[in-house]
């Protein structure tokens, strides 16, 4: 499991929340103090959900499937973006298309032309062919694409879970979520509602360390859960070697005993015959 300390959490300012004019009462639980009109939110809530979600979200990837991450905010997109793609998992930092979960069907027919035109442009026969002006029209729409869909190009379904950055900002992706019935992990600031997702993680949202911080801790149980499932693949081989092995072992020895049965069926009558001439 990652191991976040509470001296890393206030190192990298993960306490601090928003104004007290900005907060939203329902994340009075995580709220440590009041001080300089600025809310502290409890590092001890903080440390204790990120254990609750880690443990939640290993299990999740586990199983095998896959989780999103989702951080539109700027001073998130990097991390986010060189997290997602170290796991190999999709993930959305450029814009939310509204419909991305509960309209995927579509979305996959963007992903598609998205992939013709890739493959259309590396024909070199084809793609030169095109007017100059025709050429320049589709390298503006499949750099649109990738922006906006290049997080996401290998997601052939929804995904298990979903990591967001900001609550607020992302509340499309929340509602969406929501409505799907697919768990959400998120950055809960002091003026966020953490009552629309399954794992709130009471923490600054807006400073990059704090974010950093955060997005690393998911990211290891992640990885420590592909590292499980990959181990569960080994050990479910091996069985089945095994269980393939024991077969063929009972089938050799089965065939084994009927041949020694059909070689004394065979000798007997002639040990009876030398019986008899001998009473004679």
């Amino acid at each position: 499991m990652a191991q976040v300390e509470y001296k890393d959490l206030l190192d990298a300012g993960v306490h601090f929340g928003h104004l007290t004019r900005k907060w939203d009462p329902r994340m009075a639980p995580y709220i440590f103090m009041e001080k300089n009109g600025i809310h502290i939110i409890d590092l001890n809530k903080t440390l204790a959900s990120i254990d609750e979600a880690a443990a939640a979200m290993k299990g999740i990837v586990r199983s095998g499937r896959k989780v999103m991450f989702v951080a539109t905010k700027k001073q998130a997109q990097e991390i986010v973006t060189e997290e997602a793609r170290r796991l190999k998992m999709p993930f959305v930092t450029d814009r939310w298309l509204g419909g991305m979960l509960t309209n995927f069907a579509t979305i996959r027919k963007s992903l598609k032309k998205m992939q013709g035109i890739e493959k259309m442009m590396k024909d070199e026969a084809t793609y030169k062919s095109l007017a100059k002006r025709e050429r320049l029209t589709v390298f503006r729409e499949k750099e649109k694409l990738e922006r906006v869909l290049g997080g996401i190009a290998d997601l052939t379904r929804l995904p298990a879970a979903l990591f967001i950055v900001d609550v607020k900002r992302e509340h499309i992706a929340v509602a969406e979520a929501k409505r799907l019935g697919i768990p959400v992990f998120a950055m809960c600031d002091t003026n966020s509602n953490p009552s629309d997702v399954d794992f709130p993680i009471p923490a600054n949202d807006d400073a990059y360390k704090s974010i950093r911080l955060i997005t690393l801790a998911i990211g290891k149980a992640i990885e420590e859960g592909l590292l499980e499932r990959k181990q569960d693949k080994d050990d479910q081989r091996l069985q089945d070697e095994e269980e393939v092995k024991r077969a063929e072992d009972v089938k050799t020895a089965k065939a084994e005993g009927e041949t020694a049965v059909e070689a004394e069926a065979e000798t007997s009558p002639i040990v009876a015959e030398d019986t008899e001439d001998q009473e004679d």
